[in-house]
């Protein structure tokens, strides 16, 4: 049996779901992405699926290629996936969002018969999987543990309430260092002029309204008692513009990365 398959097409529609599975998945993991990025490697996804198509090949070999290869260099390298963890989590939800938006898309598949409603389709089913996605994390009110961390900087050790954020991917672009955020109140009781702190920089990161700059620097360690007190030499401290959180209930925002590097 024989289907005609129009390869513009097929690679347009792939295009616009590739894209918009990377775009929820940035927002999920707040990975701070640029669109632009997330595009392109939605395009390089699509491509790559039209090639494997028209090549010859055996299904188990198109099958493999098509979900451990092309998905996963989407995952690596749209999202920039830095340790093991982090990528396997991405991996889980690149499904679990590919059957969510891909539910929704089936319910008004009987009313699609243009192509154009098509891409209206897909569009709505990704901006309702994130108002529910939303509601969820609002429901749950947050998405990481509140842990106790002990900071010990030049004037002494201070022990502060701290967010484990599995979403927190900040990296220092200097050093390529997981950075640690903290409120602006913690940052007084830590030094009177950041600036004179060791490594002190600026980097920039991506935020709801645009890029922006943060002042980042160093102290002597930093320990987080979980089961095992675990410990961190020299970690980057980010100082944040706004509270981290209204209801005060941490002042350290912790980058999961910490234990990757």
């Amino acid at each position: 049996m024989y289907h005609e398959l129009y390869i513009d097409l097929f690679f347009l529609e792939n295009l616009m779901m590739d894209s918009l599975l990377l775009l929820a998945l940035d927002h999920i993991l707040k990975c701070g992405t640029p669109r632009g990025r997330l595009f392109l490697c939605g395009a390089v996804g699509s491509f790559f699926t039209c090639v494997v198509i028209a090549i010859p090949l055996p299904r188990i070999m198109k099958l493999l290629l098509f979900h451990l290869v092309i998905n996963s260099v989407m995952i690596f390298f749209g999202l920039g996936i830095r340790c093991v963890a982090q990528f396997v989590r991405a991996y889980v939800l690149l499904y679990a969002v590919s059957v969510i938006m891909g539910g929704i898309m089936m319910l008004f598949r009987p009313y699609m018969r243009y192509i154009s409603l098509f891409y209206c389709v897909g569009f709505g089913a990704y901006f309702l999987l994130i108002k529910l996605w939303k509601i969820m994390a609002y429901l749950v009110g947050r998405q990481g543990d509140i842990i106790r961390v002990t900071l010990y900087t030049e004037r002494g050790e201070m022990t502060a309430n701290a967010l484990w954020d599995t979403g927190n991917r900040l990296r220092d672009y200097v050093t390529d260092v997981p950075v640690n955020v903290i409120d602006p109140e913690l940052l007084s009781r830590i030094t009177d002029r950041v600036e004179n702190e060791k490594g002190f920089h600026m980097i920039p990161y991506q935020s709801v309204g645009g890029e922006r700059v943060m002042k980042v620097f160093r102290i002597r360690k930093m320990c987080v008692h979980t089961d095992v007190d675990r410990w961190i030499s020299e970690p980057v401290i980010g100082v944040s513009e706004e509270p981290v959180s209204v209801g005060k209930e941490y002042e350290i925002i912790l980058n999961p990365g910490i234990f990757c590097d």
